[in-house]
């Protein structure tokens, strides 16, 4: 039987190993919270996104000079670093575009003869698409026709006529800056072309144009591998002279993005 002396020794070290013990798991709980992440970067290896882009008017900012052009755009691109620092993350970036929305200004003509005779009262509406700008207005044209005249009174309208097409920026570079930030500033730029249904922006220019773009946004993290992005873009149409007319697009485009990889 233990006496009451070696119980209280036998009390006093049961105490002190359990206060031992209690102090290590506070240092130990203390250590592990102040730890650094082992990967403390917002930046993918590998990243893939879907987007949508709208611009609602264009004008003469750079290279272009077709004016009241519209682009609307919805795809997928694929981003790929290449070098990252506690700065900057820089990465490729490649668009593809299967849906490419064109919009020109139509002129249309609403025309009610008056000569000849039997032509007098008929009326017809004619589209005059594109125009370089639409010009409502209205008057009278006499044409002459070897004979009688036609005579004709005039009314212009306008109205809008969307082409489809389809692009491709192979060419792109992303940078990222404050990589170890869940919202993060960045600049991009591309490189492509683009192929439409009919051509753009006048009737006189091609289908096939060269396109390219710089612009400047927010990308914001909601975890390691998702985040989503908003930016500004000057995006740039023309068909480099390969056509009859090069007056080319500039738009300044709004894009949305969402991201997710590994």
């Amino acid at each position: 039987m233990r006496s009451p002396e070696a119980t209280r020794r036998r009390g006093i070290l049961l105490v002190r190993t359990l206060l031992i013990l209690l102090a290590l798991t506070f240092v130990a709980a203390a250590t592990w919270a102040q730890a650094p992440d082992a990967n403390p970067y917002f930046a993918r290896k590998n990243t893939f996104s879907v987007f949508a882009a709208y611009s609602n008017d264009s004008s003469h900012i750079l290279l272009g000079y077709t004016e009241n052009r519209k682009l609307l755009d919805f795809g997928v691109s694929y981003g790929r670093r290449l070098w990252m620092g506690r700065i900057v993350n820089w990465q490729y970036n490649g668009e593809l575009l299967p849906v490419a929305l064109e919009s020109d200004p139509v002129v249309y003509q609403t025309q009610t003869f008056i000569a000849p005779s039997i032509f007098a009262g008929l009326t017809q509406t004619v589209p005059l698409v594109p125009v370089s700008a639409c010009q409502p207005g209205k008057g009278t044209v006499t044409e002459g026709n070897g004979g009688e005249d036609i005579v004709y009174n005039y009314v212009n309208t306008c109205g809008r006529r969307w082409t489809m097409g389809e692009a491709v920026s192979p060419i792109g570079m992303q940078f990222n800056f404050r990589p170890r930030r869940k919202t993060q500033p960045f600049v991009i730029a591309h490189g492509g072309y683009m192929f439409s249904t009919q051509p753009i922006p006048t009737a006189d220019a091609g289908s096939f144009n060269f396109t390219f773009d710089l612009g400047a946004g927010i990308e914001m993290y909601r975890s390691k591998s998702r985040s989503v992005s908003a930016e500004f873009r000057y995006h740039h149409i023309s068909n480099h002279d390969t056509a009859g007319e090069n007056p080319g697009i500039d738009n300044g485009l709004f894009q949305v993005t969402y991201s997710f990889g590994r």
